[in-house]
């Protein structure tokens, strides 16, 4: 039993659930992919649901009656409609004056996306006026870069005032050199990136950073004012006559002419891997060679104390911070050093903050769980609901693997980073009563039954209280029998280079 979510509009659309997605397959078949699509066609009677089947919820939005939102600051789970939106501005004293539009990145930059923006900025330049905001452009790809480039609609948004980024993260993660405001002043941005995090895009905590559509970004950033509705709101043209933006025309979804493949960067890795050697200085703090975390003992956990017990939402930029660390991104344990400084501590609702069991003295929660390393105690993280959400972050799973962690045991998990932890051979475990997480104590110390860990079954958490009775808890997981060989081996890494060794074995 599920949800079904059933959309239509009044112009006499219905939505029902094709087994076989059109829109997709024109997609795959102009990227040079159709193969997928047939084959895919193949299973589409499989994908339908069973003959007469009821659903626990069904869930009705009319499309005609939808209309956009901007979602922030500082989160991307506060959404105000745009009928809303200049109230809300001022009702919550948010910075109005609008610094920065941001389009593009992985999420928002399709050839529609860029059209789209590009159709918005030509309506703007013809009347003689250009984005009041600083404008930047980031194509998710280089595909998508050249047919823009090729088509058009990237020296419309240039000619717009819009500076073009490399096709990369760039200040959605916080590669971002920002110049036109200092650290600790308040003022607004808004982009067209999938993430607004609090410090996320410019490492600036004061920056107000508001998530909309690339169509709304741009308008956004031709009144150079978040007091902009532009359905309802006129702008002054170079005449000073009023004008309204027109909404985007000639956005088709596919080119034409089909993609442009741009320049061909691919480097392929060569023929003879085994005599390749790398060398990396020892002095490096940006660059470190990795060794394959140890496998599992194949013992239970036992007196295992709780690094941190975290409050509230820990989303990846809480476990390991963008910005300015990225450098680091290369060097493991330079990188660690970022490790839950952003989490906030359940005892204390301080960040960065967490007593020592060992040693009773309050430290950062890198250096306390270093000191436990060091002493070759292991430690568990205990955390609320969704945590992980966010990106999809391989140094939030691999730090505090590095750092010693066994588990991380919370209410629920963002699915992408609860995988992650799989991977690096980490215990990512729910309560399988989530009130259990209540009960939890910042110096209770536990034992894990990891010799429970199977398909399908709880494991056992031990809890023993510094004053008082020792209880027990179950905790849910979704492991595999596959993804058990990675916990057991250390690593999904390990496990690959296991299977290859005994390959090589047997040829």
């Amino acid at each position: 039993m599920g949800t079904i979510c059933n959309m239509g509009a009044e112009i006499g659309a219905t939505t029902s659930l094709f087994p076989y997605n059109y829109s997709m397959h024109r997609y795959l078949a102009a990227t040079k992919r159709a193969h997928i699509s047939y084959f895919a066609r193949n299973y589409a009677k499989d994908l339908q649901a069973d003959e007469g089947v009821e659903y626990d919820q069904l869930i009705e939005i009319n499309l005609s009656e939808l209309e956009p939102h901007i979602n922030g600051p500082f989160t991307p789970d506060l959404a105000t409609p745009l009928s809303k939106w200049k109230e809300t501005v001022k009702k919550e004293g948010w910075p109005s004056e609008l610094k920065v539009g941001l389009i593009g990145s992985c999420t928002n930059s399709s050839y529609e996306d860029m059209s789209r923006s590009a159709s918005i900025a030509r309506d703007a330049l013809s009347h003689g006026v250009k984005s009041k905001s600083i404008f930047t452009v980031t194509p998710g790809s280089e595909q998508i870069r050249a047919t823009i480039q090729r088509d058009g609609q990237l020296s419309a948004l240039e000619e717009f005032g819009g500076i073009v980024l490399a096709n990369a993260c760039g200040p959605c993660i916080g590669q971002w050199d920002r110049k036109d405001v200092k650290k600790g002043e308040a003022n607004s941005i808004i982009s067209s990136y999938n993430r607004n995090f609090t410090g996320r895009n410019d490492a600036n905590p004061a920056t107000h950073a508001f998530v909309a559509s690339p169509d709304l970004v741009t308008a956004f950033s031709v009144a150079g004012t978040l007091d902009f509705n532009p359905l309802t709101d006129a702008l002054k043209g170079k005449d000073g006559k009023e004008f309204f933006l027109a909404p985007p025309t000639d956005c088709p979804d596919l080119p034409e002419r089909g993609y442009d493949p741009g320049r061909d960067t691919y480097q392929a890795p060569p023929e003879d891997s085994v005599s390749v050697q790398v060398n990396v200085s020892p002095s490096s703090d940006r660059l470190q060679v990795l060794s394959p975390f140890d496998a599992w003992d194949g013992k239970d956990a036992k007196d295992v104390p709780i690094l941190i017990k975290c409050r509230g939402k820990t989303t990846t930029d809480h476990i390991s911070m963008a910005g300015p660390w990225l450098k680091y991104r290369g060097h493991l344990d330079n990188i660690s050093n970022n490790m839950l400084i952003g989490a906030i501590n359940d005892e204390n609702g301080k960040a960065n903050t967490v007593r020592n069991v060992l040693t009773g003295e309050y430290g950062a929660v890198p250096d306390t769980a270093r000191d436990y390393k060091a002493k070759g105690v292991k430690w568990v993280v205990v955390g609320d609901w969704n945590y992980g959400e966010g990106s999809s972050r391989e140094h939030a799973a691999l730090e505090p693997r590095h750092l010693g962690a066994i588990a991380i045991i919370v209410r629920s998990f963002a699915r992408i980073h609860e995988t992650n932890l799989k991977k690096q051979g980490l215990l990512p475990l729910t309560f399988s009563r989530p009130e259990d997480y209540d009960k939890i104590n910042f110096d209770d110390k536990v034992d894990l039954m990891c010799t429970e860990l199977a398909v399908g079954k709880p494991m056992t958490l031990r809890v023993h209280p510094k004053n008082g009775v020792p209880w027990e808890a179950k905790l849910s997981h979704t492991f595999n029998e596959s993804q058990i060989e990675w916990f057991k081996n250390g690593s999904a890494l390990n496990t690959m280079a296991k299977l290859a060794a005994e390959a090589k074995a047997n040829a």
